[in-house]
């Protein structure tokens, strides 16, 4: 399957907490300045209609402190007894980290 993305996603293992639904373990599972994926198991309760906060908790190999995203939905899909929620993401009001962190994802990956 071709990703026609305009910025490349990396693959990240960091936790995810949304504050509006405090449900299981979530992870993020990659990562762009645009967008991200998440795979959790309350994928149901998501609403394609809005805006949630996701509280990203970096690995602490990467060394970077967490940072909130405000991101929309995008697209839902289940996947066995969890689901995938993909996002837009909208706004960084710390920014420095998150670009960091996606500065982090890309040297790792073209370490790989």
């Amino acid at each position: 399957m071709q990703d026609n993305r305009k910025n490349q996603r990396f693959k990240t293992t960091a936790q995810v907490h949304i504050p509006d639904i405090q449900k299981g373990e979530n992870l993020l599972k990659d990562l762009s300045i645009t967008g991200c994926c998440i795979e959790c198991p309350f994928f149901t309760e998501i609403r394609l209609d809005k805006i949630y906060k996701l509280e990203i908790v970096p690995e602490v190999i990467a060394k970077i402190e967490s940072f909130v995203l405000e991101v929309l939905p995008k697209w839902i899909r289940s996947v066995g007894d969890t689901g995938e929620v993909g996002f837009n993401v909208i706004a960084s009001p710390k920014g420095k980290e998150f670009q960091n962190y996606v500065d982090y994802l890309a040297y790792r990956s073209a370490q790989t």
